[in-house]
């Protein structure tokens, strides 16, 4: 039996939020929940979907992604704009959230899942709906980008 919407929703929505507060902090992930979900269905292909948990934690990975590629976008506007200024919140590390920043989002993804889930190469892609050799990729590249800024 096919479960509703409201209760795909339900049985997901924590761990989804947890996934997306790794990758774009706690404020924010809500709303791409929020934004993800509704894609989702919007999308013509989610009543066909088979995998509906790996299909969620890869449409937040997208909403990360576009919102990423949209602040990027806008913070170059501002740039050319306005004398850039660094702003940092006090309770936020600033050496970290430059470290993750210089990650992919798919780097950012495997090294939330892997380190603050506690979640093996093989879970992770079972949640992105990626192979395990991918998941590995990713961590290793993400590794060693983390590296060279705490080595700088």
């Amino acid at each position: 039996m096919r479960l509703s919407d409201a209760e795909v929703y339900e049985k997901y929505a924590g761990e989804l939020v947890r996934f997306a507060t790794g990758l774009v902090g706690p404020s924010d992930a809500p709303d791409v929940i929020a934004d993800a979900f509704v894609r989702v269905l919007r999308s013509g292909s989610w009543p066909d979907v088979d995998e509906q948990r790996a299909y969620l934690y890869r449409a937040v990975l997208n909403e990360v992604k576009m919102r990423h590629r949209s602040t990027m976008r806008r913070r170059a506007r501002e740039m050319r704009a306005a004398e850039p200024e660094a702003v940092y919140d006090v309770e936020i590390r600033p050496e970290v959230l430059e470290a993750m920043s210089v990650l992919s989002a798919q780097q950012r993804a495997a090294v939330v899942l892997s380190y603050w889930e506690d979640l093996a190469p093989v879970e992770i892609g079972e949640r992105l709906g990626v192979s395990e050799g991918s998941v590995r990729r990713h961590l290793a590249r993400g590794r060693a980008k983390l590296r060279e800024v705490f080595d700088a």
